[in-house]
């Protein structure tokens, strides 16, 4: 793709993009503020334009047209998360493209300080998009009432929401368990307020009922590899030889405290995490995890927030998105002990 030529000192415009795609101004336009109203490939060729040439939208002249701020908050509950790597860089490529700004707040696994930040976002930003919120659903329908927001993984009545489908995605990691002879597993749970380690565990509950396995539930554990220790010690006392953990963070922790104790992974006990973050296919073991497309997760969060941001656009406001998941084996799962 050959950059028209742009004079130098002067900031490339929707004009510079349209004549680089060969398209029309109108529709580099409608790709960056309303995506969904522009088919994919002619989108991502009109994306790929503006950062070759460096586009950069006025925000403060749409802001001071429009009333807006030009910028749109993202909420995660810990940042030093790895999950949540791929999310904020969905969302950033998608908003900067879009020519908002991206404001992102860790609320620290706190419902108290995810309230208080989307009080002050109603005034500083043009909506939220929220990860695993740890606000209640009334409080959270509550929020979405005030101001523009989609959620990522927090399905609550009324709030537009792109699901990651790791419930459908326990089906996987208990038939892969018992197809290795495993009848005895434990489900490490994630915190009480996760709506994600609820559904997972009525998922798998469901799954090994049809199944005719015994599955337990252990926990619930913060969602960091400092309470793998625990989880490990809780896995071991229970006897099962399999654990399905609430996520990557916690499993690792857990591959680290059972070496300490000689339990051999996956020799003596099968381990399955889920998030298939950065570094999970290096552990030792390498993790046997759920793997999902997670900065799409972001960016159709972007593109669901930007519909709602531009009614007109004639785009369709989706009320909700699933993304798939799937399971990835890798060395922590194999036969069950005496099989």
């Amino acid at each position: 793709m050959a950059s028209p030529p742009v004079s130098v000192g002067r900031p490339a415009t929707i004009h510079d993009i349209a004549a680089l795609c060969g398209v029309a101004p109108s529709t580099v336009s409608r790709a960056l503020s309303t995506p969904d109203r522009v088919n994919v490939r002619t989108r991502e060729r009109i994306q790929a334009a503006a950062v070759e040439l460096n586009y950069t939208p006025n925000s403060q002249a749409k802001a001071l047209s429009s009333g807006r701020t030009a910028a749109v908050g993202v909420l995660v509950p810990d940042i030093t998360n790895p999950f949540y790597f791929d999310l904020i860089r969905g969302t950033q490529l998608q908003l900067k493209a879009a020519g908002y700004t991206q404001l992102l707040v860790d609320t620290e696994e706190s419902d108290e300080v995810e309230a208080s930040t989307l009080e002050q976002l109603r005034k500083s930003s043009d909506g939220v998009i929220v990860a695993a919120s740890r606000l209640n659903d009334e409080s959270l329908a509550a929020a979405a009432g005030r101001m523009p927001m989609v959620t990522v993984n927090r399905d609550v009545d009324g709030v537009p929401a792109v699901i990651i489908d790791t419930p459908s995605a326990m089906t996987q990691a208990l038939d892969h368990l018992i197809s290795l002879g495993h009848t005895s597993v434990a489900y490490i749970a994630g915190p009480v307020v996760s709506q994600s380690s609820a559904r997972r565990w009525a998922a798998l509950t469901q799954v090994a009922e049809d199944r005719g396995v015994q599955v337990r539930n252990l926990g619930p554990f913060a969602p960091k590899k400092q309470s793998g220790a625990a989880a490990a010690d809780a896995a071991v006392h229970s006897g099962v030889t399999a654990c399905i953990v609430f996520n990557d963070l916690i499993a690792i922790g857990m591959l680290q405290r059972l070496r300490e104790r000689g339990i051999r992974v996956p020799e003596d006990m099968s381990i399955v995490g889920c998030d298939d973050i950065f570094g999970a296919d290096f552990c030792n073991p390498p993790l046997t995890t759920l793997s999902s497309p997670i900065e799409q997760a972001g960016r159709v969060a972007v593109s669901m927030l930007l519909a709602q941001l531009n009614p007109l656009g004639g785009g369709g406001v989706r009320s909700r998105s699933v993304m798939p998941t799937h399971l990835t084996v890798r060395g922590s799962t194999t036969s069950a002990p005496g099989n």
